[in-house]
């Protein structure tokens, strides 16, 4: 795990990526790195993502407190620690609101399907594109500790947990091992979503 200055860069790095590829609008979005000594630097509250800079990232413990008096994290800071606390392996936590994600989450139930994409080999444990996943859609809920119980409650109930899910209206998280990983799985992500937005204009 990086210390606060590596996980620093790799987060303003990647805030700009994703601002190239709209999926941070405005606002939106948030951005995290779990560190060395356990401890988490993620995104400040209010902060445009494409044009971060070191005062833009702050840390929290595990809790989604933090640490430093004055400091104001993104009110979604608990989603980001509840995948670090239940993933030991997870390294870096994405959370954007593309377009595809947020019109398939408004339509859809509780997950969607993915199938049959090259792209899906992004996911653990799939070698091949002949694979199907259900990619979870929660709905939204501005009471972030009670929303973090129902999603670690949809994971208690799968055998395998997939790096990622929706929230309904509203956006995706993706998680890795590292920045980059993180970043391929939601690039990965993004790309199938997109797909599955074009087949439904199709007649």
């Amino acid at each position: 795990m990086p210390e606060l200055a590596e996980a620093t860069a790799a987060i303003i790095a990647a805030g700009q990526r994703l601002d190239r590829l709209g999926w941070v609008p405005a606002t939106a979005g948030n951005i995290s790195v779990r560190l060395r000594d356990g401890t988490v630097a993620i995104t400040r509250s209010g902060g445009h993502k494409g044009f971060l800079d070191a005062d833009g990232v702050i840390r929290v413990g595990l809790d989604g407190g933090p640490l430093r008096e004055g400091d104001r994290p993104s009110a979604e800071t608990g989603l980001h620690c509840g995948i670090y606390r239940r993933f030991p392996e997870a390294g870096a936590v994405l959370h954007g609101h593309s377009v595809p994600v947020t019109v398939l989450s408004r339509r859809l139930g509780g997950s969607i399907r993915l199938e049959s994409y090259e792209l899906l080999k992004a996911f653990p444990g799939l070698a091949t594109h002949a694979a199907a996943v259900e990619l979870p859609i929660f709905d939204n809920d501005q009471d972030i500790p009670r929303l973090q119980a129902v999603v670690e409650a949809r994971w208690a109930g799968e055998d395998a947990v997939l790096p990622g899910y929706l929230l309904r209206g509203h956006g995706i998280y993706v998680w890795g091992a590292d920045m980059p990983q993180a970043l391929m799985r939601l690039e990965a992500v993004e790309f199938m979503l997109r797909c599955e937005l074009e087949v439904r204009r199709l007649p």
